[in-house]
């Protein structure tokens, strides 16, 4: 009696089993995937602000809508108009590569072990930082370019944060350092700096969507709302966009930086992150001011006394530091 080939043991054996994953599901994975995309697009977006700042060129929208250049605009006002502009814009470029790469951690290391205070981290992050593409509206200008980014993005966003919501969990806190200790002074540190930008980032938002301008910044321009009005009724619009867009996203920034310092397990990725994050946010933001020559003391103090913080407490919760001191 001879035994079909189908068959081993009396039990058939049908066509090898296949991966029977949809293309778009395998692509997606658990969600993660798609946010590291969105983390990779907001630092490839904060470079382009970076570099378009450094050059001191205006995108061809911006041109379009003013309806002069910015070589013509420097003409006037010995070009302090478009040193402002800059500033906000090479602050904006540095904040959105930070956000990027604590996304990137997030999603790498918490968010892989389903962590369910880093989806939460990123789902108000997130939340904030899309919701104010739309604060500077009601000043009559739509970015282009901008509402692009953001349409191209908001999918990575919305369909990662959806995958990777099933599994998450709650964890316990992590263990700290004493309060009192170097590494304890050293958190303390950076979550003073942490919600510091938080807080600047709400002001920065709620100034940009309304009266745009605070003292020093006039001070520093030498003009009036009114003289600007005059010189271009535009120019006011367009800048109160890059308010609203720095406050936004320093914001986010604030809000995802607060959540991996409170919540996130001491490591050297996680120290390593913060510290890149901080590099990249707080260095535009306080050497432009430099490079311009805007350096109203008041104006330059919260962002000068908040990378000190910040940099305290990365100094003190440097990894081989505290691991030195857990021996002792």
């Amino acid at each position: 009696m001879t035994l079909d080939a189908n068959f081993t043991g009396g039990q058939a054996m049908g066509p090898p089993a296949g991966d029977e994953r949809g293309f778009l599901t395998a692509l997606l994975g658990d969600g993660r995937p798609a946010l590291a995309a969105l983390a990779l697009g907001l630092i490839a977006g904060g470079g382009a602000a970076l570099f378009l700042a450094a050059t001191g060129h205006f995108l061809p929208h911006d041109e379009a809508f003013l309806g002069m250049t910015a070589a013509e605009l420097c003409a006037a006002h010995g070009c302090r108009v478009v040193h402002f502009m800059v500033h906000d814009r090479a602050a904006f470029g540095g904040v959105a590569v930070a956000v990027g790469v604590l996304y990137l951690w997030l999603v790498e290391f918490p968010l892989r072990e389903r962590a369910g205070w880093a989806w939460w981290a990123l789902l108000l992050s997130g939340a904030v930082g899309f919701a104010s593409f739309f604060a500077y509206l009601g000043r009559g200008y739509l970015d282009a370019w901008h509402a692009t980014a953001t349409l191209t993005l908001l999918p990575c966003y919305l369909l990662g944060m959806a995958r990777s919501r099933g599994g998450c969990r709650e964890v316990a806190p992590v263990a700290r350092p004493a309060w009192r200790s170097a590494g304890g002074v050293g958190t303390a540190c950076l979550l003073a700096a942490c919600l510091g930008a938080t807080g600047a980032g709400v002001v920065i938002l709620v100034m940009g969507a309304t009266a745009v301008f605070v003292p020093q910044d006039l001070e520093y321009l030498g003009v009036s709302v009114a003289e600007l009005d005059a010189l271009n009724p535009r120019l006011v619009p367009l800048i109160a966009h890059d308010r609203t867009g720095f406050g936004g996203a320093l914001v986010s920034a604030g809000v995802a930086a607060t959540a991996c310092v409170w919540r996130g397990r001491p490591s050297r990725s996680r120290w390593q992150a913060l510290a890149v994050a901080g590099l990249a946010g707080f260095g535009p933001a306080v050497g432009v001011h430099f490079a311009i020559g805007y350096t109203d003391p008041v104006h330059l103090a919260p962002a000068v006394m908040g990378a000190a913080l910040y940099a305290t407490g990365l100094a003190l919760t440097y990894p081989p530091r505290t691991r030195r001191a857990a021996r002792h």
